[in-house]
């Protein structure tokens, strides 16, 4: 199975107030492995970027400004992309950023160029109820190393997120590998008849005789 983790940084929190994706980053599992591959881009947005945006992630519009435009991009990461599972971290909102994007160069949706998508977030929440679950405390349930986390960037989030999902669906795989062995070995109730088989008199007296010396050696009666 293929999986990307994936993550964006943006210049705003609203796609239809004409906010813009400015940095992609994306990390490819296959069957439960990091490969490390990666897609990772920074965008020019072409429009100005909250402040607080940036006090979130760091980038500026002068970073920015000689980089490559989505339109540039775009082939390559749905791409990278296709034929595989989408993770991401409070799906909705990347989702609603890229579909935007997609739109402009009306290129259909993000789930039309991909396998499916995952939000982590839900699931961290259905394994986690009541808790934290934003991908700091994550990495910390999850012994997660993001010491180097100074701002949110796309391209290490995903990292991260990619190692958080891994351990928080590893008792799953567990689960399957254990499911699918007692698939294998378990009997069928009302098939199988299992015939008793009874010491015979010579049999018995041998291990009456065998307790009797192992009693006289150890200087004790056996208990059984």
């Amino acid at each position: 199975m293929r999986q990307i983790a994936l993550d964006t940084e943006t210049t705003g929190l609203d796609p239809a107030l004409g906010h813009r994706v400015i940095e992609i980053g994306a990390v490819e599992i296959v069957n439960r492995r990091l490969t490390g591959e990666v897609f990772h881009v920074y965008l020019n947005p072409e429009r100005e970027i909250d402040p607080g945006a940036v006090e979130v992630h760091g980038l500026t519009q002068e970073f920015l400004a000689d980089k490559a435009r989505f339109a540039d991009v775009c082939a390559d990461f749905l791409h990278f992309i296709n034929d595989a599972e989408l993770v991401i971290h409070n799906a909705p909102f990347d989702v609603g950023f890229l579909d935007a994007e997609l739109a402009r160069l009306n290129a259909g949706r993000l789930r039309d160029h991909c396998l499916g998508i995952q939000d982590s977030l839900k699931l961290a929440r259905e394994l986690h109820p009541g808790q934290k679950n934003n991908l700091d405390a994550l990495c910390r349930r999850y012994e997660v190393d993001n010491s180097g986390r100074t701002y949110h960037g796309a391209l290490l989030d995903a990292q991260l997120l990619a190692e958080v999902y891994l351990a928080m669906t590893r008792g799953q795989e567990t689960l399957a590998i254990e499911q699918a062995i007692a698939a294998q070995t378990q009997l069928p109730r009302g098939r199988v008849k299992l015939r008793l088989l009874k010491a015979s008199a010579e049999e018995l007296a041998a291990h009456a005789a065998y307790l009797q010396d192992m009693a006289r050696e150890c200087g004790e009666t056996p208990v059984w």
